[in-house]
């Protein structure tokens, strides 16, 4: 039975990044008749696309020329000695930018379905969450992984506040260099009574030993901690700005934290453009000129907002304030890690709240004020820009890393594309995702995994529950699968 052992995984992981490095990635396996080989060092040419560059507008019939880990050209005719991609119209888009999401949680996808936020602290991270082990974490994060990408999520940040041990972290970490899509490793431990575990090495450990410190690696490191005025609190924010770590937190979250803890970041200097604030939907006004003053980003997971309490996505405060956006999905616990379901519900509940209150005023809304293209923006550039990653991916552009996803637009419900931005926030959805790139290297094609080996992640995760089911008492499951009314 396959399982994660750390010295064994740590030696192939080694081999692994070596050869990212040397540009030497095997080229995915030709299987089935009518498979496209994709040979490493072979330029990639996506002809005859609908290219929504996401900041230039959209581009159609138009070719993309990716050699290398790059974008090359862009344009209408192109020729090279590549292996060629037809499009056929299809919607080529950046990869999308997931900014906050507990994988470690995947193998128990859908558990809390009818869970208020009440019902996961009381299940998910006061009873299960100390029951996981290191290769618990391990499954739940190669799934994870495996997922985006079969998606469309071509950067996904890990928030990783499931790590008990050292050894769940290097677990976690592990597991995001199995697959060769791109994420953010977001260290936290909701389990520790305080942030003492920030600075008592095993972060360093972490740092030093498996990142380089350069934004390009696939796999790049933050920290996600709430820190309040403490003393262990100051010394967490300090660390990460002496190492140079960007910082997540869950911030504005109903009944948990609120204005003092944006006011203490403030005043503590430790609001930045490297602090990414998650769900942020019941702060006043004067938290959010504060966090909009310092150029901090909001991560908005509407889906969870809405139906776990946090607050209503504040994304007309956002926008009245000037705060830049992107968008994420929590946990698939609860919710799907969809995407394209981030984009609806995000655009959505911003209209549907801008109507109420025209309706409460006795007056209608004449015009929209958030668009498609905005929510498409949030969903794709705006993660980047609040990874700090955004020279590299989160538009189709010249020089750009090629994180690409390609559409197909031959279906019932994608014929025809009128309105490509709108298209692919109200019709499209993850089965319509023909192709990825990450970095260059085809990981999906024709609808199929080329790389990440799912049959592998679906076994890893199915031992796993099995296991933590095992551990969980019957009238527990009952209890949590069936919450009272």
């Amino acid at each position: 039975m396959a399982s994660w052992s750390g010295t064994t995984r740590r030696r192939a992981l080694t081999g692994a990044v070596a050869a990212v490095g040397a540009g030497a990635l095997a080229a995915p396996r030709a299987e089935a008749a009518g498979r496209v080989a994709f040979p490493a060092g072979r330029p990639i040419l996506i002809r005859r696309a609908t290219v929504v560059t996401v900041d230039r507008g959209v581009l159609p019939d138009t070719d993309v020329l990716v050699e290398g880990e790059r974008i090359k050209a862009i344009g209408r005719g192109l020729t090279a000695p590549a292996t060629v991609i037809e499009a056929g119209g299809g919607l080529l888009i950046p990869g999308f930018v997931d900014t906050h999401r507990h994988m470690w949680q995947t193998s128990l996808r859908g558990v809390g379905a009818d869970w208020t936020l009440g019902d996961y602290m009381q299940w998910m991270i006061t009873k299960w969450g100390p029951l996981f082990r290191p290769e618990d974490i391990y499954a739940a994060n190669h799934l994870g992984m495996v997922e985006a990408v079969n998606d469309g999520v071509t950067t996904v940040t890990d928030w990783s506040h499931g790590l008990r041990t050292p050894e769940h972290a290097e677990a976690a970490v592990d597991a995001l260099f199995s697959v060769p899509g791109r994420a953010r490793f977001a260290y936290g431990n909701t389990f520790a009574t305080d942030l003492g575990w920030v600075t008592d090495g095993r972060v360093d450990r972490v740092l030093r030993e498996r990142f380089t410190g350069r934004p390009d690696q696939l796999v790049t490191m933050q920290l996600a901690l709430e820190a309040n005025d403490t003393e262990d609190g100051r010394a967490a924010l300090r660390f990460a700005r002496d190492r140079d770590l960007a910082v997540t937190s869950h911030a504005g979250v109903f009944g948990f934290s609120g204005d003092e803890q944006i006011r203490f970041l403030y005043e503590f200097g430790a609001l930045s453009p490297s602090v990414t604030l998650v769900h942020a939907g019941s702060l006043s006004d004067g938290s959010y000129r504060r966090i909009a003053g310092k150029g901090a980003f909001l991560s908005i997971a509407s889906e969870s907002e809405l139906s776990a309490g946090q607050g209503y996505p504040p994304t007309a405060k956002a926008r009245a304030f000037g705060i830049p956006l992107s968008l994420s999905m929590d946990t698939v616990i609860w919710w799907s890690g969809d995407m394209f379901s981030a984009m609806r519900s995000t655009l959505s509940a911003d209209r549907g709240l801008a109507h109420l209150r025209a309706h409460e005023a006795g007056h209608t809304v004449a015009h929209n004020a958030l668009r498609a293209a905005d929510v498409l923006q949030y969903a794709t550039l705006g993660g980047a820009r609040a990874l700090g990653l955004d020279s590299l991916i989160g538009s189709v552009t010249v020089g750009k890393r090629a994180d690409l996803v390609l559409l197909r637009t031959d279906t019932a419900a994608m014929t025809p594309v009128h309105n490509p931005a709108g298209h692919l926030v109200f019709q499209a959805g993850r089965g319509d995702v023909d192709t990825v790139l990450v970095n260059g290297r085809v990981l999906k094609h024709r609808g199929e995994l080329t790389g990440p080996d799912l049959p592998r992640a679906r076994r890893l995760a199915e031992d796993s529950f099995a296991y933590l089911r095992s551990r969980i008492p019957n009238a527990d499951w009952e209890a949590a699968m069936n919450p009272p009314r």
